[in-house]
């Protein structure tokens, strides 16, 4: 631990000498002019653990993979490519100017911008958006029920998706109008549009989940080559034009290779090395002061809308009991996790499941650890001496903290053992209820900037799909009042006055504790010395098409 605290207090002192922490806080505005640029053209060279499942644009669910895929594809809406507070807002993107929305909030009328077209050539029609809606439902995107349950017709595609007409989402192809019709007021519609499940792909696109192979999109970049083993191989879309750079920007670099297979230490030293210009797993603390003594300029410390999180599956025992999953955050000390995460300058400890930073997360909950008390309840319950493992990614920094979360499972009197799993794998493991998961060790971050993005998303009911890898509630939790709460606030579009709401749901959520939550993080973007204008958003993290290489 000492030497772990050294390390990042080196490392820290060294950014603010360097003003690497000031720049973070008043960045330099993007200008979004790259056809001509100096700086255009080569390479990026990007490593990371392993693969991170399909890539089918619609149905993936994870953070590695969607960082590419907004280089590659469009919704209707998006979030503005901007840093701070302002990488929240929603521009125009395919659409070309926000909805007009009738008074009783049912009726949200776009205007297909002319002229686009997708990376395979073919033309971005109207009928290619009413197809892409209809498919959210069709190849079971895993938000399908949760974000766009509200449209006329959903509920019937979920029910039978094979025979899914979708009367909620017209076209006009004289006209290039789509219109999309709810069923209820929902005061988080714009923010799902501009979500990356609702991105426009061709209309031919197959109707299930297109696993290894890639689906034409109409950002600056498409997928040439793919080999989930080794490498995929991004390329310039050869029909992108910039329609708006608030959303979209044709891209400095001509090539993203991106490489897998390098542990994170391994990740480090190759990019300390130039071999690599990014990496994307969590820093090992213990290279933490290395990099602040003599790498400070190419390290970038973001702020982030995410947690980590111990995820009980309350359909697993000993998980079924609310005293076991009560003790299990009784029993740990979010300061010793803290720690070994990197320590208090990139992250802290959360006794709340929405980080802070989000309109209604904080709900007055204290969490001290309580290891006397933590026991009892396991001793009340009969668990003692259940069998238990828990899953964590095969990183050096969540390998840290489940060794002490394990520890600390046996001390209360589980028989506990842990099992790392391939870092990009992880996710759709853990979400498979065919694979049994009891307890794991899981992050989270934001889809949108709402307390929905992690209380309904991780909890409610519609988000639990059992025997699937696309899962977000995989604790299998459904309490019917809970759930109630979510569509209140979900439904109110004055988020001053969702905010109560979403405080009153994530109190209860803390009571019944499907998941404990552990800490909110900041990240360590570490790139390599020929990479140049750095870019991160809150929502989608670096930003490839923005970067450049010397």
């Amino acid at each position: 631990m000492k030497v772990c605290a050294a390390a990042l207090g080196l490392l820290i002192s060294t950014l603010w000498g360097a003003g690497a922490l000031a720049q973070e806080i008043t960045p330099p505005d993007w200008n979004g002019e790259t056809l001509g640029s100096p700086h255009r053209g080569g390479v990026l060279h990007l490593t990371a653990d392993g693969p991170a499942g399909t890539l089918d644009p619609q149905i993936n669910y994870n953070t590695q993979y969607m960082q590419v895929f907004v280089n590659m594809y469009d919704g209707l809406l998006t979030f503005r490519q901007a840093r701070g507070l302002s990488g929240q807002d929603v521009v125009p993107d395919l659409a070309d100017a926000l909805p007009q929305i009738s008074a009783d909030g049912l009726v949200w009328r776009f205007h297909l911008r002319p002229g686009l077209r997708f990376s395979s050539g073919a033309p971005v029609r109207v009928e290619d958006v009413v197809s892409s809606f209809k498919r959210i439902y069709q190849a079971g995107s895993p938000t399908a029920a949760s974000f766009y349950g509200g449209i006329v017709g959903a509920k019937e595609c979920l029910d039978d998706p094979a025979h899914c007409s979708l009367p909620g989402v017209q076209g006009d192809t004289a006209t290039g109008d789509i219109v999309f019709h709810l069923t209820h007021r929902d005061g988080e519609f714009l923010y799902k549009l501009a979500f990356a499940h609702a991105v426009i792909v061709p209309s031919d696109t197959p109707l299930h989940d297109t696993g290894n192979t890639t689906v034409p999109g109409t950002g600056p970049y498409r997928i040439t080559s793919y080999n989930p083993e080794h490498q995929m191989i991004l390329e310039r879309n050869p029909f992108f034009h910039v329609w708006n750079p608030q959303a979209q920007t044709d891209g400095f670099v001509d090539r993203i290779e991106y490489d897998f297979g390098l542990s994170d230490e391994a990740q480090i030293t190759a990019v300390e090395q130039g071999r690599y210009d990014w990496m994307l797993d969590a820093k090992p603390s213990d290279r933490l002061g290395e990099l602040g003594a003599r790498y400070a300029s190419q390290v970038h410390i973001e702020p982030l809308l995410g947690l980590y999180y111990l995820a009980m599956n309350v359909h697993e025992k000993p998980f079924t009991d609310l005293r076991v999953r009560q003790a299990v955050s009784k029993a740990v000390s979010r300061h010793a996790m803290t720690i070994l995460f990197g320590g208090g300058a990139i992250a802290e400890p959360l006794c709340q499941m929405v980080p802070h930073g989000i309109s209604g997360a904080d709900i007055g909950v204290d969490c001290p650890q309580d290891l006397q008390e933590a026991r009892r309840l396991i001793q009340e319950s009969g668990a003692e001496g259940a069998a238990v493992t828990l899953v964590v990614p095969n990183r050096a920094v969540e390998a840290g903290m489940g060794t002490y979360l394990r520890n600390v499972l046996q001390q209360i009197g589980l028989k506990a053992q842990l099992r790392p799993i391939t870092a990009g794998l992880a996710t759709s493991y853990e979400q498979n209820t065919a694979n049994h998961v009891q307890i794991a060790l899981s992050y989270w971050f934001a889809d949108y900037p709402s307390a929905s993005t992690f209380l309904d998303d991780l909890f409610g009911c519609d988000n639990y799909h059992p025997n699937s890898p696309v899962s977000p509630n995989f604790t299998g939790f459904c309490d019917q009042h809970i759930q109630s709460l979510f569509d209140q606030a979900m439904a109110e579009s004055d988020p001053v006055k969702a905010a109560p709401i979403w405080q009153e749901a994530g109190r209860g959520v803390m009571k019944q504790m499907p998941g404990a939550p552990m800490i909110q993080m900041r990240t360590i973007d570490f790139v390599s010395k020929r990479t140049g204008n750095y870019f991160s958003t809150m929502l989608n993290h670096m930003l490839f098409s923005h970067v450049w290489v010397q």
